[in-house]
Formats: structure tokens, C-alpha cells, sequence
């Protein structure tokens, strides 16, 4: 009887190691990342265009200023090898500077801030890791879908003077894919560092509207981002 209470016992302990352990494993299935985005635009777009009274003379452009943001990210392991992340951050402002002519008439342009964009811009990645999970140090490298929304567009004041006047922009939402490079750095059971280059495809169009003139642009952004940041892994 005494023997059957202690085969007992020991199969209760070993049932409990197993969903200790079952837990322990998904509970290193998510993990949350923090850090800053340091973001770079390569921006080529089309001269702006407009007829009538929105005509505007030919080599009219712009550039986009870099910018930083906070970078948030989700990621859940798939399994020792795959992860899906989905990374955003908090919205930045960019702002647009003239490109082309010195001056539009007697307003000065090229330099300018013209105007500025808030956006939202989500990214959805499929993220492959080298090595085995018991390596402090691991590569990934990851590839998905990118949206980007633009909101609060605002023509600054050398914006409005180079095109007569005030003015309000809008700019088309983008759909784009994304790839990654990466590093990450486990410096305990629950910690580790990143560091990653990603570049994105993000193509708007944006329309100005100044007292009824009318201006177009598509813009290229072609944004690359450093991203350093740490993680908590539960």
C-alpha cells in the first residue's frame, strides 16, 4: 500500500514538473520590445503638377527630413525559429522641405519647410532567427506588409507663400512590403537587446488645395530605419 502511495506521489510530481514546465514554455512564447525608431528618407517624387491657376513652373519638389520616434513591437514565437512581430510606434510628425527652385516668384522655396505630416505606419513581419534558442547572440532576418496612414497634414507659412495663399493637403494611404535585418543580444532569461535595419515601401500622393488651385504629388519616401531597443519575453 505504502509503495502504490509513493508510485502515486511521484507520478502527481511529475504531471506537476510537466505543467510547470508547459508553462514556463509559453510564457517565453510573447515578448514585448522597447526602444527608438531613427528613421531616413531616401524621398524621390514627381515635380508638382497643376493647370490653371494651380500651374506651377517645371523642377518644383520635395524632400523629407529625418526623423526620430518611439518604437514599440509585439512579437510571438511561432517556434524555436520563426517569430511574428508586429512593430509600430508613436505617430511622428515629418515635415517637408522644398526642393527646386530658389524662389517661386519672390518666396523663396528651396530649403523651406512647406509643410508638414503625421502618420501612423504599422508593420506586420515574418522574422526568421540563425542559431538555436540556448545562443546568447542571434541574426534574424524578416520580410512582411507594411500601412501607412497620414493624418494633421499642414501647410506651413513658407508652404502657403510659395503657393499664394492658404492652403490644406491631403495624402492617400499606403499598402508596401517591408524587410529587416537584425540582432538580438539575450542578456538573461527574460531580457535581451536588438539592434535592426529595416526598409519600407511607402508611396502617397498628395494634393494641395490653395483657394481652389489645385497641386499634385507623388512622393516616394523610401524610408530606411535603425531600430535599437530592449525586450521582456514572458
Amino acid at each position: 500500500m505504502m509503495n502504490t502511495v509513493h508510485s502515486l506521489d511521484k507520478r502527481l510530481v511529475l504531471v506537476a514538473l510537466f505543467f510547470v514546465v508547459c508553462c514556463v514554455q509559453a510564457e517565453e512564447n510573447n515578448t514585448i520590445r522597447l526602444g527608438e525608431y531613427f528613421v531616413h528618407f531616401d524621398a524621390h517624387a514627381s515635380d508638382v503638377a497643376g493647370t490653371g491657376v494651380g500651374a506651377v513652373p517645371p523642377g518644383v519638389n520635395v524632400n523629407v527630413n529625418p526623423v526620430n520616434t518611439l518604437y514599440l513591437a509585439y512579437v510571438r514565437r511561432l517556434s524555436p525559429k520563426w517569430d511574428l512581430e508586429l512593430a509600430f510606434g508613436v505617430p511622428p510628425t515629418t515635415t517637408m522641405v522644398g526642393k527646386g527652385p530658389t524662389k517661386l516668384g519672390s518666396v523663396s522655396y528651396a530649403g523651406q519647410q512647406v509643410a508638414t505630416s503625421r502618420w501612423a505606419s504599422p508593420t506586420l513581419l515574418l522574422n526568421y532567427k540563425f542559431l538555436e534558442e540556448t545562443d546568447r547572440l542571434r541574426p534574424y532576418i524578416g520580410a512582411g506588409i507594411n500601412y501607412t496612414r497620414f493624418n494633421e497634414n499642414t501647410a506651413l507659412p513658407a508652404g502657403q507663400a510659395a503657393f499664394g495663399g492658404p492652403t490644406s493637403a491631403t495624402l492617400s494611404d499606403s499598402w508596401g512590403l517591408a524587410g529587416t535585418v537584425g540582432l538580438q543580444y539575450r542578456i538573461q532569461d527574460h531580457w535581451s537587446v536588438f539592434a535592426s535595419y529595416s526598409l519600407t515601401q511607402i508611396k502617397s500622393t498628395m494634393n494641395a488645395n490653395t483657394a481652389g488651385a489645385l497641386r499634385t504629388t507623388t512622393i516616394d519616401f523610401h524610408p530606411s530605419a535603425l531600430v535599437l531597443s530592449a525586450g521582456y519575453s514572458f
